[in-house]
């Protein structure tokens, strides 16, 4: 069972009472207390904060894990196997059955005891195989990427190698490198080899799309073809070819001409040796 709590709902003066109990220094607390009733700006208008700890801030994260320091203590009490990260946790159980009374019981002890309300939509009692956490799915005891995972990530890439972006093929591939190092960095310990494997492959052909793209007109493909050792007969056909610039991208001649290796030497990272890095960190690529 996956449990989300919504922590801008969080009493202040609860917060405080255990901070107290572990930190000493008053101005530290006089600080930290004035940083939860800073208040927001919404809509160019000032609200006050009376509840809730601010979110996107680098000490949020720590405020989560000391208002629900008293939680981990109750499921370690009650002998749940359990993980917890910041304000998403998940509890193992045997059965669909004891889950519901277990997602029961922790809801009323937070509302009771810490007077934090559970996100009704994003907790949910299912089978591990179907569960989510952290971006991660569970099936026979391997770590996955979630199917929401990958979309995200996809539609990403979409919006990074967007043909018409209208920015140099450098940047474009500065910025798709930045944003696949980061992500393979954080889902990297998945078991997806090959799932790196298929999505190295996908990246590339929208990469030459966009090359593609970019050359514009029939003289400049055929040129461009030529210049990276393409025969002349196929640097035609395709430089005068009638296909849009996705099923382009899949022809002999445009995959000679941006090969793997041309790419990579253009700035274009691989999910794949991402992958190994992190698995087989000794290894070389």
């Amino acid at each position: 069972m996956g449990v989300l709590v919504v922590l801008d709902r969080v009493n202040h003066d609860l917060l405080m009472t255990q901070l107290r109990s572990k930190v000493q220094d008053k101005r530290l607390l006089a600080l930290i207390g004035k940083y939860l009733r800073a208040g927001v700006m919404v809509n160019d208008q000032f609200e006050a904060s009376f509840e809730g700890v601010p979110q996107g801030g680098p000490l949020s994260p720590l405020l989560s894990n000391i208002m629900l320091d008293s939680l981990d203590k109750e499921l370690e009490s009650r002998g749940h196997k359990f993980a917890r990260y910041a304000d998403d946790f998940i509890i193992l159980v045997k059965s669909i059955r004891a889950g519901e009374r277990v997602l029961k019981s922790v809801t009323h002890y937070l509302a009771i005891k810490l007077k934090l309300v559970v996100n009704e939509q994003k907790s949910q009692v299912v089978k591990v195989g179907q569960s989510k956490f952290l971006g991660f799915t569970f099936n026979r005891g391997k770590i996955q990427w979630h199917a929401k995972t990958l979309h995200i990530f996809k539609q990403k890439m979409r919006r990074l190698t967007n043909r018409n972006w209208g920015v140099s093929m450098g940047y474009q591939l500065f910025k798709v490198r930045q944003y696949m190092q980061g992500w393979i960095n954080y889902f990297g310990i998945a078991n997806a080899y090959q799932g790196c494997v298929d999505l190295d492959h996908w990246i590339r052909r929208r990469v030459r799309m966009c090359y593609w793209r970019q050359w514009r007109k029939p003289r400049t493909k055929v040129q461009n073809l030529l210049r990276r050792g393409v025969r002349i007969q196929s640097a035609v056909a395709c430089g005068i070819t009638s296909k849009g610039p996705w099923r382009s991208s899949k022809t002999p001649g445009i995959q000679q001409a941006l090969s793997n290796d041309y790419l990579k030497k253009a700035g274009l990272c691989s999910l794949r040796d991402g992958w190994i890095a992190v698995h087989y960190p000794n290894q070389k690529v």
